[in-house]
């Protein structure tokens, strides 16, 4: 990236440290549009700013502060390309194995399991817990509670719609093949994939900000993949905190395959299978039983 003064990002810095305009965008949106970007990877969001530079045709970082301070529009689209919305159905099957475990478990155990699937972008990951729980004979989907969560609201409002379409990066009959007959939960007419109305009542959508909000409580399981690898290791402690104290004494947690626990934090959860990130607030973990998938997908 090139700024005004002619430096180049090996002046800078190439995640845009060291630029005032771009210390003053993330400032703007901390203080005025409260977005918590003090909580983020500057390299993250560098590349999130500078996609909108690209689209609002801003050649430099002074330049799209101005634009960004004075057009309510970009704000709310900058916004938007800051949360983080990578998902899909069934995404590292391996993964949906465990949790497959974990759901049957909590059903012999408990009259209600209560699922917090956090950060959820559009849907598609707490519709993929209520799809496994209607599928599995060994769940009973009627105890299945699902909370999807997300500080995105556009992206809240596509997960309420639950209507997905496919495109040619991404293939939606491939992500739920997980599922031997996908189609008792999914319409699909052309590449319009309608999520059944069984499926969306075990599943409610509410905006939270993991990093600004209070805990939610009394979870017996929280998935929260693919967010702590774009989070600033001075805050991922607190966010982990605020997860913690929403699970139950040995309720679960899965994060993504790239993500680990705090070392600080290592006595509050307990490793029940470490391949699959999957893990047990306090109490003895079940290390026993788990599905045996060699694949790395």
């Amino acid at each position: 990236m090139i700024d005004g003064a002619g430096e180049t990002d090996t002046d800078i810095g190439a995640d845009g440290t060291g630029n005032d305009a771009f210390t003053d965008t993330l400032t703007f949106v901390e203080n005025e549009l409260s977005f918590a970007t003090s909580h983020y990877n500057d390299s993250y969001l560098d590349r999130r700013v500078s996609s909108r530079m690209r689209r609002t045709q801003c050649e430099t970082y002074e330049a799209y502060f101005e634009k960004l301070r004075t057009d309510p529009n970009e704000q709310e689209a900058l916004l938007e390309a800051l949360s983080i919305n990578v998902t899909g159905f069934f995404r590292n099957p391996d993964v949906w194995a465990g949790i497959r475990t974990i759901l049957q478990r909590l059903s012999d155990r408990t009259d209600t399991v209560r699922v917090w699937s956090a950060a959820c972008a559009d849907g598609r990951e707490p519709y993929s817990l209520s799809m496994l729980a209607h599928d599995d004979p060994e769940i009973d989907e009627s105890s299945v509670a699902i909370l999807g969560t997300d500080i995105s609201e556009p992206a809240l409002e596509t997960a309420r719609k639950g209507v997905y379409e496919e495109s040619r990066t991404v293939d939606l009959n491939d992500q739920l093949s997980f599922l031997e007959d996908y189609q008792r939960y999914v319409d699909v007419d052309g590449r319009t994939f309608r999520i059944s109305d069984a499926v969306k009542r075990n599943v409610r959508f509410r905006r939270h900000d993991l990093i600004n909000d209070d805990p939610k409580s009394g979870f017996d399981l929280v998935v929260c993949r693919n967010l702590f690898i774009y989070i600033d290791n001075a805050y991922k402690e607190s966010m982990l905190e605020t997860i913690a104290r929403s699970l139950r004494p040995n309720g679960y947690l899965v994060i993504g395959k790239a993500e680990t626990i705090p070392p600080t934090l290592k006595s509050a959860f307990t490793v029940c299978e470490g391949r699959l990130r999957i893990y047990q607030r306090d109490g003895k973990a079940d290390r026993a039983g788990w599905p045996d998938h060699r694949s790395n997908s």
